[in-house]
């Protein structure tokens, strides 16, 4: 085993190079590179711990290492783009479940009572109990997220009658037993109010995520992320670990600042989106869509004539772009529209999907920056998006995404919406953009179509 100082200096490093990974997260231009810092920081952090302050049993430690690199590597091979999302929840899932099998470990130690006792016992009780909490309210709601995210469970809120009461109780349940717990921890016992808090946490983070529509699961991603990484901190506190500390705390420190910054981007509050019941999620066709008018169909040939004769275009990507997989098309339409002397633009609300298209930076901006400009716009390409161009979050006040941001292509001179069908977004809601007189539909898989629309050009 190597010797302290050399674990401290290597803890040091991994967190430098930790807070590296998040920094260069936060643009496209760098994110490379901090996926590689993150990378490297986490080969530092196993090796100063394996050889530093685990138990010489190597062999299982490498068994351990060679089944999760292996089910790691595979997953990340064959999980597309579009299933990013529930593939972050499932792995959040990993991050609890991990942190209630340390805490049930830890508690039922021989040695514990050996090593701790007054004050010291209580304190370390109380941060077994927290890890659990969390890491078992976590793993429910991830794997509940999962569910939801990759459609084997319905996007729609599940609202229970008196569900806040519910919530409360399920509260003060896991408050009462954190007491019994910690009371009987110093007679030797502990473990019956440890189990009853656990299954407790699991039906809360159950009830909690099931309560939530499809529109808000992108940030209950981000708050499940932010509890995985509390749970890691109360487990490095069980086991001393000071870079598990440290390691939560950032992860659950960002976690929750992204949680807020999506929140409010959204024109939620925080607490209503856990509260649930926004958004249905279905993807069926909303009740009254029937009665919104007449769409106007449009062919490839018509829509590569008008791109042709604009001079200013605004490409609007959507989640059927991701599912098509065009933008490579996209790409290549792009820079057809630019040679013949268009300006084409594109918000960048999905800017990993464009940067792996190597789509330029120079064209993509927030919404923000291009709302205003949507009066000179010739052709608006709307590219199996829904929610984000609906009129309806601000003309309708009723509207499940009223107050939403959205991308006001409608104002423009053409839209073209390419779709598979009439199905609604995400949020479960028709969208009035599609029935405007200023408004085309392409019906068809975006990347056939959209082929289709480069040869003409």
């Amino acid at each position: 085993m190597i010797n302290e100082g050399i674990v401290n200096v290597s803890y040091i490093i991994a967190t430098i190079l930790f807070i590296l990974a998040l920094g260069g997260l936060s643009n496209q231009e760098t994110a490379r590179r901090g996926n590689w810092y993150g990378i490297i920081g986490m080969a530092i952090a196993l090796l100063a711990t394996i050889f530093g302050e685990v138990t010489a049993q190597y062999d299982k430690l490498i068994i351990a290492l060679l089944v999760g690199g292996t089910v790691g590597l595979v997953l990340a091979r064959r999980v597309q783009m579009t299933q990013m999302p529930e593939l972050v929840a499932i792995l959040h899932s990993l991050v609890g479940l991990a942190a209630v099998a340390v805490g049930f470990a830890n508690f039922m130690d021989p040695g514990r009572l050996a090593h701790y006792a007054g004050v010291e016992l209580t304190i370390h009780d109380i941060e077994t109990y927290i890890g659990v909490l969390i890491g078992a309210v976590t793993f429910s709601g991830s794997v509940i997220a999962f569910g939801k995210l990759s459609g084997r469970i319905s996007g729609n809120p599940m609202l229970l009658p008196a569900r806040h009461w519910l919530n409360l109780l399920l509260l003060l349940g896991s408050i009462y037993y954190g007491y019994a717990f910690v009371v009987q921890s110093v007679a030797g016992g502990g473990l019956t109010p440890l189990i009853i808090m656990t299954v407790l946490a699991l039906l809360f983070g159950i009830h909690m995520v099931m309560a939530i529509g499809g529109a808000d699961m992108p940030v209950v991603v981000s708050m499940l992320n932010s509890y995985s990484g509390w749970a890691a901190s109360a487990t490095g506190f069980m086991l001393g670990n000071d870079l598990l500390i440290v390691t939560g705390a950032l992860v659950g420190s960002s976690g929750a600042i992204l949680s807020y910054i999506m929140c409010r981007a959204m024109n939620r509050r925080f607490l209503a989106v856990i509260a649930g019941g926004f958004g249905t999620g279905g993807g069926s066709t909303a009740k009254g869509g029937e009665d919104q008018g007449e769409v106007q169909p449009i062919e490839a040939l018509e829509t590569a004539e008008l791109l042709s004769n604009a001079k200013e275009v605004m490409i609007i990507p959507g989640y059927g772009m991701a599912v098509a997989q065009a933008q490579h098309t996209v790409f290549e339409i792009t820079q057809t529209l630019r040679g013949k002397g268009v300006n084409v633009r594109m918000p960048g609300h999905m800017n990993v999907l464009l940067a792996e298209a190597k789509v330029p930076y120079d064209i993509v901006f927030e919404m923000d920056e291009i709302n205003e400009d949507f009066p000179d716009v010739d052709v608006s390409v709307v590219i199996g998006a829904n929610d984000i161009v609906n009129p309806s979050a601000l003309t309708d006040p009723d509207s499940p995404i009223a107050g939403m941001p959205v991308l006001e292509c409608w104002k423009g001179k053409t839209s073209i919406v390419l779709k598979r069908s009439m199905a609604t977004g995400y949020a479960g809601v028709q969208n009035p953009l599609f029935f405007l007189d200023n408004t085309r539909m392409l019906f068809g898989d975006a990347k056939a179509t959209l082929d289709e629309v480069l040869k003409a050009l």
